[in-house]
């Protein structure tokens, strides 16, 4: 049997799959068409807007690993110092076990409630969450420790704790609340059924 005896339509497909067509005509005829449109119904990586709420409920927290202990004194040292420690610990994801740093939730001033203008202690969410109606800041960053960053609670008396204290200390004092950006995630669908 003849090889090259292959229906006329069989060899032009062959040719253009292999580009020898393509290559014959200067490309441009054969080439995908740069302007057919993509369907955005296409499956797609996994969206990362549809990730979990790491400060969201989870796992069950004692609020005794939260609250300060009786006879609690905290770490003293320079205050400057320890602002400036704070802010590097802030941007440490060694402090998690889930690759989460401080500054994952709270760049440029991200994920705070309006209340964290007030004085603490004051209400939180997470706290309330757990059973605690008003918390100090060195109790929000162990909950956070615990509950986002799904660590321990730093030593009580620790400069690590005392660091980021003095740091988001800081940090309050020039927050101001502004009103929630719009979330980028929220998005309509394009692919959802539309109506006549």
């Amino acid at each position: 049997m003849n090889p090259y005896a292959k229906p006329r339509n069989t060899r032009i497909a062959a040719m253009i799959s292999s580009g020898f067509l393509a290559a014959a005509f200067g490309g441009a005829a054969l080439a995908a068409n740069p302007c057919a449109p993509k369907n955005p119904c296409a499956a797609k990586a996994a969206n990362p807007c549809a990730a979990k709420n790491p400060c969201a409920a989870g796992a069950k927290i004692d609020p005794k690993q939260v609250l300060r202990p009786v006879g609690y004194k905290p770490y003293k040292g320079n205050k400057a110092d320890l602002i400036a420690e704070g802010e590097r610990l802030s941007k440490d994801a060694k402090l998690s076990t889930n690759g989460l740093a401080c500054m994952t939730c709270h760049q440029a001033n991200g994920a705070y409630q309006a209340t964290f203008a007030k004085s603490y202690p004051h209400p939180v969410q997470m706290a309330q969450d757990i059973g605690i109606k008003k918390i100090n800041l060195d109790e929000m960053i162990q909950l956070c420790m615990l509950k986002p960053m799904a660590s321990k609670p730093l030593v009580w008396n620790s400069k690590e704790l005392a660091s980021l204290v003095a740091y988001f200390g800081e940090v309050q004092k020039g927050y101001k609340p502004v009103a929630a950006m719009a979330n980028p995630c929220a998005a309509k669908n394009p692919c959802a059924a539309k109506k006549m």
